[in-house]
């Protein structure tokens, strides 16, 4: 019987390709989906998080940022993560306040108006939040808070009625809420089509952040900043847990131990830049003005009213978190 002898070429080329196997095995990539523009401090963050995994996982894990809604829109970026389309993603908890209530509570103006207690409200809500995209196949890597929420007009306003009538760009239940408490026309625009929109006057009015008022270009189309700090709401970085788990050991505590490093800058950040926002918007030509007592107790009463609906409909769940956030006040009796 005569041996059959391979060629080395053909020798080499098994191995490599058995190496190569092997290689791609172990490295896994993934695409991560975001709503914003690569200058957004959110995704430079979310560039820097991608970057320090790379490192810490000896490019085991490499995860590439799809910005401004290049990989899919602001409101099929959870659905892509749940359904496996994508790996990751990052989304505005706020969106799908209609799926379920809980990932609407940072989105009640009032409630949480500065970093230090949106922060004590992430950390009463984290628990049941991360619960819950559990039970939708997803885990939780970290959340970011958005400067706080200010009321862009073409005019001074004395009170919410300057408001009535007008197109009011809506990015969420809550904010679309908003419009119909104070006699607005709610337009549903994310951020993406949002300095669009301000150009061709399908939207008037809006309540966002001096951060996202900057990257749309807001100044261009309206002048005036109403600084009310209504509320600050958050973005989720959500991965798909089949994804997750598909990970070894080492990967998963790098992945983790960089989501928490990507929180705790994400959170300075954001509160470094508020004020920088301001000032790069009044450079711009915008004017920055504090909101009159009239318009601040008119959308207090706003708040009020919101917040007695989200119980309601948040259940035995979000009472507890809102009193868990209550009693985590410095001022609360002990």
């Amino acid at each position: 019987m005569k041996r059959r002898i391979f060629p080395v070429t053909a020798l080499a080329l098994a191995l490599v390709c058995g190496f190569s196997a092997t290689s791609s095995l172990a490295q896994a990539r993934w695409d991560l989906a975001t709503a914003y523009p690569a200058g957004n401090f959110h995704t430079e963050n979310l560039a820097q998080f991608a970057k320090d995994v790379d490192a810490a996982t000896g490019g085991k894990l490499k995860i590439t940022v799809h910005a401004n809604a290049s990989l899919f829109k602001a409101n099929e970026i959870k659905r892509a993560v749940q359904g496996g389309q994508a790996p990751a993603g990052e989304v505005l908890l706020g969106n799908f306040e209609n799926e379920n209530p809980l990932y609407g509570v940072d989105g009640i103006p009032f409630l949480a108006a500065s970093y230090a207690e949106s922060r004590r409200l992430y950390e009463a809500q984290k628990a049941s939040l991360d619960k819950l995209l559990g039970t939708q196949g997803m885990k939780l890597l970290y959340a970011v808070a958005w400067p706080p929420q200010g009321i862009y007009a073409k005019k001074e306003l004395g009170s919410v009625a300057d408001l009535r009538g007008i197109k009011w760009r809506a990015y969420s239940p809550a904010t679309a809420k908003i419009a119909e408490l104070i006699g607005a026309q709610p337009v549903t625009i994310q951020a993406a089509e949002l300095s669009q929109a301000l150009a061709t006057g399908v939207v008037e009015a809006t309540m966002t952040s001096g951060s996202t008022g900057y990257d749309s270009k807001i100044y261009e189309s309206i002048k005036y900043f109403h600084d009310t700090q209504a509320w600050l709401p958050k973005n989720a970085v959500i991965v798909n847990r089949k994804a997750f788990d598909a990970l070894d050991k080492p990967t998963q505590d790098a992945l983790l131990k960089a989501s928490a490093e990507a929180e705790s800058r994400g959170w300075k950040v954001s509160e470094e830049k508020a004020e920088w926002y301001k000032k790069a918007l009044a450079e711009k030509g915008m004017k920055i003005v504090p909101p009159s007592a009239k318009l601040m107790s008119d959308m207090r009463q706003v708040g009020e009213i919101m917040l007695a609906d989200w119980l309601k409909k948040a259940g035995p769940e979000g009472e507890a978190i809102v009193a868990s956030y209550r009693k985590s006040s410095p001022t609360a009796k002990k």
